[in-house]
């Protein structure tokens, strides 16, 4: 969870220092908000695996036990249910993307909330495991 909430931050950050505050006209570039959307993809796939590198040497160095890979029925019920919260949001984000364009918003409205309802997807299924593994299924 905390690496998600960094890399959206920090790339959005980058984003707008480096690109938007120079020129507000990019918000309604097409070309600008794909390419926005092609390096924050591979941008966070690294930073999550470079997460979980880093959590396994440190479990390793403390608890002197490896990661184990094994999971239950249990296990796969709480991250069916999970991925399932996770889809209903990002399916409500992105009728609300298109809605906007459908009321004749401005094309960067429909992109931003296309980014945030998949951030907070991924948010909302995190949780989700989190409260699924402490009440139980």
């Amino acid at each position: 969870m905390i690496g998600s909430v960094l890399v959206i931050g920090f790339y959005s950050m980058y984003i707008y220092r480096n690109y938007l505050s120079a020129d507000l006209e990019l918000l309604n570039d097409f070309q600008f908000w794909g390419r926005s959307f092609l390096y924050l993809i591979p941008i966070g796939i690294a930073v999550q695996i470079a997460i979980h590198i880093v959590f396994a040497i440190f479990n390793r160095i403390v608890t002197g036990e490896n990661l184990t890979d094994f999971s239950d029925e249990r296990d796969k019920l709480i991250e069916l249910k999970s991925i399932r919260i996770s889809h209903w949001i990002f399916i409500t984000g992105f009728m609300l993307s298109m809605g906007s364009l459908a009321l004749g918003m401005k094309p960067y409205v429909m992109f931003i909330t296309l980014i945030s309802a998949g951030f907070l997807a991924s948010l909302a299924s995190e949780i989700a495991k989190i409260i699924y593994y402490r009440k139980g299924v």
